[in-house]
């Protein structure tokens, strides 16, 4: 079997990683000019569709994957081969039953889901536009998931750039050209908007299938002569149980996740609308510039989701080998890296929360400064939550995420209900609610990690100088932004963005070299990624 190169797990991180940051700017591109295109009320139809397409997407492609993932990587760390190209065969078929049912599902009743589900009528020409995308991402995850088994994410990244650029392109195009197609003012426009720039998702999934067909076939096809495994080779009804045991409990926690931003979305629409007093107009217009918020929020997230990737068949290849201590160790490091990154990126989001939503959001609702402080400080939790999560799918410990999941479902879900409807707090419940259901679940994870690994994780070790690190860096930001703001306070918007960019600057030059002194990454770390070494020396790394 001709087999592309795989990678040491931080390596696949850094690959992936690289990846995200394209992403970003590409969705930067996106999202954020989709905002102030669609407005306050537009978004929030394009949000509440999001918020159900991710239910589907979660639930067929969060744990089935990462099944597929696991089962790869130890076929391949016992010399399976025949055992992992049917494993793959026997899961694409699966994935696109699975992802057939649920476009059907999103095709045939955008109305229900829209009107009833999330009680934003408007938004149910956007379910229907999401139809195709969920089919395809579906086959897609298949073949991303054999290829992390065998420890290469570079098609991953690849892929994914490939998805989001065209999905940025084409949705934004269409989008702008539906708008234009309607009469200022007409009832219809937003909802096609929205429905047109959410199309994009298909068009970027399209590309993303065709790109991973083409490299599957040209990096591991089978040769004619390949030997028989040592071990026969599993019976397709065991591969699909199999999969199914370890893909369906981690696809229900995570699906409690996408659970929760559309239940958060029913939540605030009704809460605001039936109790806080607000009509339908004004909960369209929280809900919208809460949407624009989220969409930093997740920024942290999505910066770890790649090395959660990696972690998995890294740990699951150590455990199929009994090098059980080598596991204990590299969940370890994966905590404490997530949390030399993540610490940081929420507080700055919570710091500089005001500029940043004026700045890319101009002329949005003002609360929007004030949900983004409150989800920056959330972010990290979130992060945290990720990996601990990676951590136990990987030990084989993945029913335990459900229970972590449910217990800060139903925390979300209290808290919304109470503080959503009170009229002084009105949308700004729903952070709250986010914030401390991942505190929760944060906590929860922890004591299982204690319990699933040879050693419990060092919180000292793994946070302490991040935290000490990213604390220096936000009081840099807070001041350097309050001295930039008031020289250049007579430029307006611009005076802002770049008081904006001095604090930002500012604060990475102090949050990394607090960090190096401190060692919240040290040289062993960088010599696991693409070039680490050398970075290590220029920065004097020990």
């Amino acid at each position: 079997m001709s087999k592309a190169k795989g990678q040491n797990y931080m390596h696949g991180a850094a690959i992936l990683t690289v990846g995200v940051i394209i992403m970003k700017i590409l969705g930067f591109f996106y999202k954020i000019p989709l905002g102030n295109i669609l407005g306050d009320e537009g978004y929030s139809m394009f949000m509440g569709a999001y918020s159900i397409y991710y239910i589907f997407f979660t639930l067929a492609t969060a744990g089935l994957p990462v099944a597929l993932s696991r089962l790869v990587a130890e076929a391949d760390a016992n010399g399976r081969v025949r055992q992992e190209e049917k494993t793959f065969r026997v899961a694409l078929v699966t994935f696109t039953v699975i992802g057939l049912v649920f476009g059907l599902i999103m095709f045939c009743f955008p109305e229900w889901l829209a009107a009833e589900y999330l009680e934003n009528p408007d938004a149910a020409p956007s379910v229907r536009a999401m139809a195709p995308a969920i089919l395809l991402v579906c086959i897609v995850s298949a073949y991303r998931g054999y290829c992390q088994g065998n420890g290469n994410m570079l098609p991953t990244t690849v892929d994914e750039v490939l998805e989001v650029f065209f999905k940025v392109v084409s949705g934004l195009v269409i989008a702008v050209v539906v708008l234009r197609s309607y009469p200022h003012g007409h009832p219809m426009a937003l909802p096609m908007g929205s429905a047109g720039a959410i199309f994009g998702v298909s068009v970027g999934s399209a590309v993303s299938l065709a790109y991973m067909i083409v490299y599957k076939r040209r990096h591991y096809a089978l040769p004619p002569d390949l030997p028989e495994d040592r071990v026969p080779v599993d019976s397709a009804l065991k591969i699909v149980r199999d999969i199914l045991t370890i893909g369906i409990p981690i696809a229900a926690g995570a699906c409690i996740m996408a659970l929760l931003n559309s239940v958060d979305s029913k939540l605030c629409m009704n809460r605001l609308q039936s109790a806080a007093g607000c009509s339908y107009q004004q909960a369209k217009v929280l809900y919208g510039v809460y949407g624009k918020a989220q969409t930093l929020f997740n920024l942290p997230a999505a910066f770890i989701t790649p090395l959660t990737i990696s972690i998995v068949p890294a740990i699951s290849g150590a455990l199929a080998k009994g090098e059980r201590s080598v596991a204990a160790g590299v969940s370890e490091d994966s905590m404490r890296i997530s949390a030399f990154l993540a610490i940081p990126m929420g507080v700055g989001l919570a710091v500089l929360a005001g500029p940043i939503m004026s700045v890319l959001y101009p002329g949005s609702h003002l609360a929007g400064a004030g949900l983004l402080r409150i989800m920056g400080i959330a972010s990290f939790f979130v992060c945290l939550v990720l990996m601990e999560n990676a951590i136990l799918q990987a030990s084989g410990r993945e029913k335990l995420t459900m229970v972590t999941l449910i217990t800060g479902g139903v925390i979300k879900i209290v808290i919304n209900w109470f503080l959503v409807a009170r009229r002084d707090i009105n949308i700004y419940g729903a952070p709250v609610g986010t914030l401390c259901s991942y505190c929760a679940m944060a906590a929860l994870d922890y004591v299982f990690l204690c319990r699933a690994l040879d050693r419990r994780p060092r919180l000292l070790r793994i946070f302490s100088a991040s935290l000490v690190s990213s604390a220096l860096m936000g009081l840099t930001a807070w001041a350097v932004f309050g001295l930039a703001q008031r020289a250049l306070l007579q430029m307006g918007r611009l005076g802002t963005l770049l008081a904006m960019c001095a604090a930002i600057g500012a604060a990475v030059i102090v949050y990394m070299a607090a960090a190096i002194l401190l060692r919240a990454v040290t040289k062993e770390d960088m010599k696991l990624i693409p070039g680490g070494e050398k970075i290590a020396r220029i920065l004097h790394m020990r």
